[in-house]
């Protein structure tokens, strides 16, 4: 039997977590900055996915001996004393190298992993396919990897963002720059990888800003003496008083700018029937918020007039609805300064005439889609006049740049033999329309910045872009940048952002992207890793057409194929979107269907010498249904793809929840969001795999699912992604079996089965409780039935009596408030500080829960970690185990704020405990000192 892959037996979770978690707030330089996408994968846990799938478990006897010696050779792990100097403790001290940022471009580290690939796989590395290849992540983290990357997509902006991280870069790579000002400035061995195509990018850019000031550099003048950065718009309409003939702001704040210290705010001067604005310190009175009522509509400024929502879209649909001027941001000395409108800056920003405008027509309906109610029913009415001005400028000298750099192309030797880029071209034609395909995703970075979609943060005082959530959302008031600035939302900011990523990519073996629909994918012998759609969350065709039409004037001649139609194809697009296919029970066939398509093809040649990865990030529950007189909930996402895997003849080997998403917010989770996404790992089904019983099913989800949620809870895996991940354990053995038999010999259904998984999980987390100190048995039973609110003293004798307890002790030990015939379970915050658990008569696990918690949220991890350095070690690994159950009965109940902080908390706990292991070395040290 051959070994294991490394991620069917282990993974350094931590470290993977932890550097994916930390990759989110990076900008420069990361792929993310070259052209948005929505939900794009962290380079880490893709990393860190590929690299496990192809080398073997070097603890296992079967493991490739080279491969083990190699291992061997790396240095020894730092926690060798605690786990065992052995090869995977090497092989995982090295995994949590390879993941962090600051390695993505160390050349020595990445050549070790591409030797322990092709060591591993006998000297051949499979070439690597994502067939929802998206923002790039996982080809991007292939082809770093050595491996040669295969990227499909539908949708035509994911094949140009793959082409310009994974096609394009190698092509060029390790050439000298063409441009006049550097092509003789450094020899040519010193550019490395895609810096001379980097370098190129930046002087044409720069060239090209030359030529938009010289043409529109009119309508950015400077005020005051200073840049001017931002012009902060108000939409209006005319009042609904019939009295008055008058344009009225519709504001959501009036507050231009929180910054402590230079607090300011747009206060509107009435003037008869008409309305100025005066930049004035401090905040705005509390009559002067804003004239926005939220689910309301807005109020008249003038009248006091309701102004509902109904007659706002009737007005903007009539195409009467306006804007006006409120204030005018510059940059200074000293920071930014916000200055009173005139009227003439606002008669020079609507007198501009764009030569062009995009054509397209925003979806009547779709997910995320809220404007086109008020009348933004095209794409180019998304802008103000002078932000086409700008933007068709800019678009217009794409071309221009791309025949320069063609010339200075030929100028250094390149070959002059026409073939173009998407033939594989590599000579001058090709480079100057390389170069061009930045340019153009520059334009797209300058669009999300330059829209009216684009808001103002008071808070630091700079640009909320278009797509700061996954949605094109109606904006009131908003901000208008200066894109000849070279600072916020400029077109030198969107340049270097360019410039920034191609220092950064890889640029080493072939890449592929190709526009195909995944259902019709064939193909030979490959490995696999994806990132599919989830289901309906999030409408990519619909949300990428803002992009598309732009990008598909600059590039239409140059790849003619993928910008064949007028705007993205949405048809055959797998979303489950109602509104596209007439109804809810049609669009949850469409997508059924095409998912089982794709992984039925898919299994045709994917190869069975390595694992196929999927990630999977969706909320835990979407519906709910009644079976056998109980309430369970399910998720339609998690069903369908279960079951299109499966019913394609993949077993589901195993599972990682990696964090991958945003999480921690308490809308996050009151909404079920997931932090992390679920990598499953998959396996081709033996033809032969036997049938299954439902005793025998359940039998073996008793014996196996414990431990993997123990493993799973050991490595403080959030609570909210504890019930996804267990569906793995779960489901690798549903899915080894070629079926799961009632005892009438019906077929289990995957609803059934995850519904039995998630019994079990709740059986594992419910044990608990018997283990507990009596008055935390009774706390958990109390918290069940009434949080933290009140209830009756007489039922909480009766509950206590049956816990062994009296309500005098529970109430000694901390846990209640009692009084008045009531009794009431205290909450985090009502814990009195200075409690040591040492000197408590009666310490508790619930008190002890709730005490960490305290310290935790109100004081740090350090302090918190300092506590549980006193309290006794038995009830350690019982206080996180609570937090567990604590959460879970919260999000059964539907207590987001309270499910938050025990969530945060059990995030939280690798520090603490951290923290408490330091705090318990001091005295030890001390002494040895």
């Amino acid at each position: 039997m051959p070994a294991k892959k490394l991620i069917e037996v282990a993974l350094p979770l931590k470290a993977i977590n932890q550097a994916s978690a930390r990759e989110k707030s990076i900008r420069h330089g990361h792929p993310s900055t070259l052209h948005l996408w929505w939900a794009r994968r962290p380079l880490a846990s893709a990393r860190a996915v590929i690299f496990s799938s192809l080398v073997d478990d070097p603890d296992d006897p079967q493991a490739n001996p080279d491969f083990i010696k190699a291992c061997n050779d790396l240095p020894a792990a730092d926690n060798v004393k605690t786990n065992g100097d052995t090869p995977r403790m090497r092989l995982f001290d090295f995994i949590e190298r390879l993941v962090t940022w600051e390695n993505t471009t160390d050349e020595d580290i990445i050549n070790t992993a591409r030797k322990l690939i092709r060591i591993a796989t006998n000297g051949e590395p499979p070439p690597l396919l994502d067939p929802f290849a998206g923002g790039g992540s996982i080809p991007l983290e292939a082809q770093r990897l050595g491996l040669e990357a295969h990227a499909s997509d539908l949708n035509p902006v994911a094949v140009m963002i793959n082409k310009a991280m994974i096609e394009i870069p190698p092509r060029f790579a390790n050439r000298r720059p063409v441009n006049p000002e550097q092509r003789e400035q450094i020899v040519q061995g010193d550019w490395q990888g895609a810096a001379g195509l980097a370098a190129d990018v930046r002087y044409y850019g720069e060239w090209m800003r030359e030529k938009a000031h010289a043409k529109i550099g009119h309508l950015y003048p400077k005020h005051k003496g200073e840049t001017v950065i931002a012009w902060l718009w108000a939409r209006t309409v005319i009042s609904p008083n019939p009295a008055l003939n008058a344009h009225v702001p519709l504001v959501s704040s009036f507050a231009l700018s929180k910054k402590k210290g230079r607090e300011c705010w747009a206060k509107p001067i009435i003037e008869g029937d008409t309305i100025r604005f005066e930049v004035t310190p401090g905040t705005p009175p509390e009559d002067r918020k804003g004239t926005m009522i939220r689910r309301q509509g807005a109020r008249c400024i003038l009248s006091d007039a309701p102004i509902p929502f109904d007659y706002i879209r009737a007005e903007g649909q009539a195409g009467r609805m306006d804007a006006q001027l409120m204030a005018i941001v510059t940059e200074g000395k000293h920071g930014r300064n916000y200055h009173d409108p005139t009227p003439e800056a606002e008669e020079l920003a609507k007198s501009a005439q764009p030569e062009w405008k995009p054509m397209g027509n925003l979806p009547k309906m779709a997910l995320g889609f809220r404007v086109q109610l008020y009348g933004m029913d095209e794409y180019n009415k998304l802008f103000t006049p002078r932000q086409l001005t700008a933007l068709t400028t800019f678009s217009d000298l794409v071309s221009d740049a791309r025949q320069q750099a063609y010339q200075d192309a030929l100028a250094v030797n390149l070959p002059d033999d026409n073939i173009p880029l998407r033939a594989g071209g590599r000579g001058a034609r090709a480079y100057g329309e390389a170069v061009s395909v930045y340019l153009a995703f520059a334009v797209d970075k300058l669009t999300d910045r330059n829209s009216t979609i684009c808001s103002w943060d008071v808070g630091k005082n700079s640009l909320r872009s278009t797509f700061s959530r996954q949605a094109i959302s109606m904006m009131w008031d908003f901000a208008e940048v200066n894109p000849l600035s070279g600072l916020m939302g400029s077109w030198l900011g969107a340049i270097d952002r360019q410039g920034r990523v191609l220092n950064n990519l890889p640029a080493n073996t072939s890449g592929f992207s190709n526009q195909e629909d995944a259902t019709q994918l064939t193909g030979n012998a490959i490995t696999l890793s994806t990132d599919p759609p989830y289901y309906d969350n999030i409408g990519y065709a619909d949300l990428s057409d803002f992009f598309y039409v732009w990008m598909r004037s600059n590039l239409r001649d140059i790849y003619p194929d993928v910008f064949g139609t007028m705007l993205v194809p949405k048809e055959t697009e797998l979303v489950a979107e109602p509104f596209r296919y007439g109804s809810k029970e049609a669009a949850k066939e469409h997508f059924e269907s095409n998912m089982l398509k794709t992984f039925t093809n898919i299994r045709k040649f994917v190869t069975d010498q390595y694992p196929m990865t999927v990630y999977y990030a969706f909320k835990q529950q979407d519906a709910s249904f009644i079976k056998d007189g109980t309430l369970h909930r399910a998720s339609t996402s998690w069903e369908t793809m279960l079951t299109s895997l499966i019913k394609a003849g993949f077993n589901i080997v195993g599972t990682w929840p990696m964090r991958t998403e945003r999480g921690g917010r308490v809308r996050a989770i009151a909404s079920n969001a997931l932090a992390s996404s679920i990598i499953l790992v998959c396996r081709p089904r033996p033809h032969d795999a036997p049938i299954l019983s439902l005793g025998a099913f359940l039998q073996a989800l008793r014996r196996e699912l414990p431990p993997a949620l123990k493993a799973m809870q050991s490595g403080s895996i959030a609570p909210v992604d504890l019930a996804q991940a267990s569906i793995g354990p779960g489901m690798a053995i549903y899915s080894r079996a070629s079926r799961v038999l009632e005892a009438d010999g019906s077929p289990i259904d995957i609803r059934t089965a995850l519904m039995r998984i998630n019994e079990e999980l709740q059986n594992h987390l419910a044990q608990i409780d018997g283990d507990l100190d009596a008055e935390s048995r009774f706390a958990i039973d109390w918290f069940k039935q009434h949080g933290f609110k009140d209830g009756l003293y007489g039922e909480a004798e009766t509950l206590v009596h049956a816990k062994n307890t009296s309500v005098d002790t529970v109430k000694k030990s901390g846990l209640v408030i009692s009084g008045g015939g009531k009794v009431r379970l205290k909450d985090w915050p009502e814990m009195e500080p200075g409690w040591d658990p040492q000197k408590d008569k009666y310490p508790t696990v619930w008190e002890a829960v709730h005490h960490l918690i305290e310290r935790a949220t109100n004081h740090g991890d350090k302090i918190a970690g300092e506590l549980l350095s006193r309290i006794p070690g038995d009830m350690g690994g019982e206080v996180r185990d609570l937090a567990y159950r604590l959460y879970e009965i919260c999000d059964s109940k539907g207590w987001a704020e309270h499910a938050f902080y025990y969530n945060d908390f059990v995030v939280r706990w690798p520090q603490i405990s951290e923290e408490a292991l330091r705090h318990k070395r001091q005295p030890e040290q001390s002494a040895l000192m």
